[in-house]
């Protein structure tokens, strides 16, 4: 891999906000922890949330799709998973109880299994969903911000999965943004995001955020 970049705080939670505030762990893509996380995890911040953003990869990111593609191919599930466990902890010791997930693309796929253990209040995951061997209970809202392109396995894509979900009685939000694709609220790549969506898929986050931590 030639496109590896590293990263400020390798391996290590980066947090914003007011400690004392309910816990959002926001989880990145496959490309890893890019600059763009900051400004949303900031963003959320600003209304009231304590946020942690992990880095899954150890101190590296990319903007090269191929590459990647290998680090999230590389990336061991149980690993991934104790670190989102270490991020709530350290987000809780010095924030609130109360603590919900927003995960994108492959960090959204993280997030909805971590819900399954029952830990949290809240999800949001942006293009993400669970094939039918994945999927368990989620006993928290979810709250999915769909791309109007996106490409899924046979069985796997959206209305396979909020189906399964609501016949277990999950609350599910769902909101599909006209005109985007894969990855849109990712801005550090300049070839997906769409501002526009991106903004308003924002809004809708720390409106359900807050209903759900906050209020």
């Amino acid at each position: 891999m030639t496109e590896l970049v590293p990263i400020p705080s390798p391996g290590i939670p980066l947090f914003y906000g007011d400690p004392g505030n309910p816990v959002v762990i926001v989880l990145h893509d496959w490309y890893g922890r890019l600059p763009g996380l900051g400004s949303f995890a900031e963003a959320l911040a600003s209304r009231g949330l304590r946020v942690a953003v992990p880095d899954l990869y150890q101190g590296v990111c990319t903007t090269d799709a191929a590459t990647a593609e290998s680090l999230m191919t590389s990336l061991d599930l149980s690993t991934a998973l104790a670190e989102v466990d270490d991020a709530i902890a350290q987000a809780q010791d010095t924030g609130d109880e109360r603590v919900a997930i927003v995960g994108f693309s492959m960090g959204g796929w993280l997030g909805l299994l971590h819900a399954q253990g029952g830990s949290v209040d809240a999800v949001v995951a942006y293009y993400a969903s669970l094939s039918e061997a994945e999927h368990g209970v989620i006993p928290c809202p979810v709250l999915f911000q769909w791309a109007e392109v996106d490409e899924w396995e046979t069985g796997d894509g959206p209305e396979e999965f909020v189906a399964r979900l609501k016949d277990h009685g999950t609350p599910v939000t769902e909101h599909r943004y006209i005109g985007t694709e894969h990855g849109f609220a990712n801005a550090s790549i300049p070839s997906k995001i769409n501002a526009q969506a991106a903004a308003l898929a924002f809004a809708r986050t720390a409106v359900f955020l807050e209903k759900h931590l906050v209020g």
